[in-house]
């Protein structure tokens, strides 16, 4: 029984290990414009074309950066590992420092929602053909300006 149950957890950590391998590939994938400076910091060695030519690849970006900096795979893995954490550490830290931003954008476009909704509202509540002759004018008028005034 103990067998049966060490290699379905063996199993199981295999496939936790392909799923975490795949989102940490395609996050490489994805954000490696973005992280292609960091690596350059790090490795000044590895010249900036070599690194592109891996195209964001994970296992192809560890390999040439140990083939130029003499480091082995294993320790390139877990420097890389500490800069994609720092970085996605960086991006958690800029969207904890944008929520204040946005609760204040918020209160301020209900604010201007209240205050100028009202202001709008009233004169055409007041004189409804007014208000639709001005809109069919500023329509006409818009419509010949984009139209260039040609004619067919």
């Amino acid at each position: 029984m103990e067998s049966s149950n060490s290699s379905s957890c063996e199993a199981q950590a295999s496939v936790n290990t392909e799923l975490n391998t795949d989102l940490s590939e395609q996050w490489v994938s994805d954000q490696f414009e973005a992280l292609l400076p960091r690596i350059q910091e790090k490795w000044p060695e590895v010249a900036k074309q070599t690194l592109e030519a891996t195209r964001g690849s994970l296992d192809e970006l560890i390999r040439v950066i140990s083939l130029h900096s003499g480091k082995t795979t294993y320790g390139v893995k877990e420097q890389l590992e500490e800069l994609f954490n720092s970085a996605t550490d960086r991006t958690k830290d800029i969207a904890e420092s944008l929520e204040p931003l946005e609760k204040q954008l918020e209160e301020l476009l209900d604010e201007l929602n209240q205050t100028l909704r009202p202001r709008i509202e009233k004169p055409i509540r007041q004189r409804p053909l007014l208000a639709i002759g001005i809109a069919t004018g500023l329509g006409v008028l818009l419509g010949i300006l984009l139209s260039g005034g040609k004619r067919s």
